[in-house]
């Protein structure tokens, strides 16, 4: 064993000879340049701005679901009934669609958000398709700079444009109308950024405020990329053929989840609800 050690040794110092080194000297460890640890990086969902909400202004526009309660029992309600039947038949994207205008759509869709919101362990994105005349930004009573054009156009990204209501909802608003709403949600490049922002947030639900399927042909051009949609008719306006003509053309273009009734003055009530 000595005599192996002895000849390591010697080879060695016989290296060092030959590379012009001093065989005294203690080899010195090479300088290890430092590695910057990577710093971590937010959750795209937290990574959107907080909307700044008024409650002056939400009660002022009837937003009654924002503090729960017996006002907020319908739209609790309505929540629950779409997450069963989106669980059930494994459906994400919701579109919100009405005949005619005036049925309180957008009115539905906003008290959504707060009913949404207060079910902690989802995820929900609500975003603005009617382009033609944007009202869920107004209701909420939130500016914004953009709107949802100029994200289906790829011309700013939904984490620039997109705001956050509480901890899990995101929303995607409008700062008022725009022409040839059509041609825009039809083209290739909506459905491919729609999929880009569903794989980046990974929300459990998608709702789209639509515009009225009965007065333009916005909904034709877009319905192909949602899973179903929801028919909200008003009480004491919305006709029979309406309801009947406009739940036919959404049965062509998706899915129907349901009818709502909206505007009914004549609902029984029971103890407790």
């Amino acid at each position: 064993m000595e005599k192996l050690q002895a000849a390591i040794e010697k080879a060695r110092i016989q290296r060092q000879e030959n590379q012009g080194q001093d065989p005294s000297a203690v080899p010195q460890p090479v300088p290890q340049e430092p590695v910057a640890k990577p710093v971590p990086k937010k959750p795209a969902w937290d990574e959107l701005a907080e909307a700044d909400l008024n409650a002056r202004t939400l009660r002022k526009n009837r937003l009654v679901s924002q503090a729960g309660g017996k006002d907020a029992g319908p739209y609790d309600m309505l929540r629950t009934r779409i997450l069963q039947q989106a669980q059930n038949n494994g459906w994400k994207r919701v579109a919100i669609v009405s005949p005619h205008s005036g049925c309180g759509k957008s009115t539905t869709v906003a008290n959504l958000i707060f009913s949404f919101g207060r079910q902690k362990d989802l995820r929900t994105m609500v975003l603005d398709c009617d382009l033609r005349r944007p009202s869920l930004g107004k209701l909420l009573g939130v500016p914004c700079e953009h709107n949802m054009r100029a994200v289906f156009e790829d011309k700013i990204s939904f984490a620039e444009h997109g705001l956050r209501v509480g901890q899990n909802v995101a929303i995607g608003i409008n700062d008022g109308p725009t022409g040839n709403s059509a041609e825009l949600l039809q083209s290739q490049s909506t459905t491919k950024i729609l999929d880009g922002i569903e794989k980046t947030y990974n929300p459990d639900i998608m709702l789209f405020d639509m515009p009225p399927l009965l007065v333009s042909d916005d909904n034709f051009a877009f319905l192909k990329n949602v899973d179903c949609a929801l028919l909200l008719v008003e009480a004491g306006k919305t006709t029979v053929k309406q309801v009947d003509v406009t739940e036919r053309h959404l049965a062509e273009l998706t899915n129907v989840m349901g009818v709502i009734l909206n505007k009914c003055h004549f609902s029984e009530s029971a103890y407790g609800y």
